[in-house]
C-alpha cells in the first residue's frame, strides 16, 4: 500500500479559479494519473473514494469543482454562468496544469468522467487525442443537448434562467448546446475507451452507451445489471477497481 499526500489545488483560467484536490503517491518516481470529473450539481468529492484508491497503488487522482457546476461548488461562477462548454475550458486548463506536474508522467493521464463531466470528458478528449492516455466514462450524459433540444426547439422559447432538480440554469446552457450534436462532435479519440453503464439508467438510456461504444475506434463498454444513473457501493467499488486495471493495462 502507497502513502500518498492530499493537497488543495487552486487553478486560474479565463478569470475564474477551479478548486481541486490532488491525490498524489509520495514515491519518488513520476506516476500516472487520473483527472475526475464529475456530473450535474456534484463536486470533486464524488470521486474521493476512487482517488484513494488508485493512490493507494501509485497511480495519482486529480478531482475538482467545475466552475458553477454545483450549489456546492468551491469553485467560481454561479450555476447560471456554467455550460458544457464553461466545463470543457476548466477541464482543459486542469489538463495543461496537471502534464506540467513535476511528480507526474505526462505520457500517461488518463480522464474520468461521470454523467455531464462524462460528457464533457469525451469532448476534452477529441481536443487532446495525443496527451490522452485513455478514457473512461461513467454513465456518459450525451444525451444532454438532444434532450434539451427536444425541451427547448427554438432559440425564443429558452427562458432566462430554468431550474432543475434545484440548480439554477442560465440561458447560456441551453443556447450553448442548440442544434449540437454531440455524436458530430465525439469518436476520433483513437485510444481504449471503458464506458461504464447501468442497466437501470432512466437518466442515460443504454442506447447512448451502445451508441458510443460503437463510434469509438477502440471502445468497451462495461454493463452493470441492476444499476441506475448513480451506482451502488458494491458498482463503485467494481469501478474504481476496474478504472486501477484500465490504467495498468494501458501504461
Amino acid at each position: 500500500m502507497t502513502s500518498y499526500q492530499k493537497e488543495i489545488v487552486k487553478i486560474n483560467h479565463h478569470g475564474r479559479e477551479i478548486h481541486g484536490v490532488s491525490y498524489m503517491p509520495t514515491r519518488k518516481k513520476k506516476c500516472p494519473v487520473v483527472i475526475f470529473s464529475h456530473g450535474f450539481n456534484g463536486t470533486n468529492a464524488d470521486f474521493a473514494m476512487n482517488s484513494d484508491f488508485l493512490a493507494k497503488n501509485d497511480v495519482g487522482a486529480f478531482c475538482f469543482d467545475f466552475c458553477g457546476g454545483s450549489i456546492h461548488s468551491k469553485s467560481d461562477l454561479k450555476t447560471e454562468e456554467m455550460s458544457i462548454f464553461t466545463e470543457k475550458e476548466d477541464l482543459s486548463a486542469v489538463m495543461e496544469t496537471i502534464k506540467n506536474w513535476g511528480n507526474v508522467d505526462s505520457d500517461n493521464i488518463f480522464l474520468f468522467g461521470g454523467s455531464q463531466g462524462g460528457l464533457v470528458s469525451s469532448l476534452v478528449a477529441e481536443e487532446y487525442i495525443e496527451e490522452i492516455k485513455g478514457l473512461l466514462l461513467l454513465f456518459p450524459a450525451l444525451c444532454i443537448a438532444e434532450d434539451w433540444n427536444k425541451r427547448f426547439p427554438t432559440l425564443s422559447v429558452i427562458p432566462d434562467i430554468h431550474e432543475l432538480w434545484g440548480v439554477r440554469l442560465g440561458r447560456i446552457f441551453f443556447e450553448s448546446i442548440h442544434d449540437y450534436d454531440v455524436f458530430d462532435h465525439i469518436g476520433q479519440f483513437d485510444k481504449n475507451v471503458l464506458i461504464f453503464h447501468g442497466d437501470q439508467d432512466e437518466i442515460v438510456p443504454l442506447e447512448y452507451g451502445k451508441k458510443a461504444e460503437m463510434l469509438y475506434p477502440h471502445a468497451r463498454m462495461e454493463v452493470f445489471s441492476g444499476e441506475g444513473h448513480g451506482f451502488s457501493e458494491a458498482g463503485n467499488k467494481k469501478v474504481a477497481e476496474m478504472t486501477y486495471e484500465f490504467v495498468k493495462a494501458n501504461i
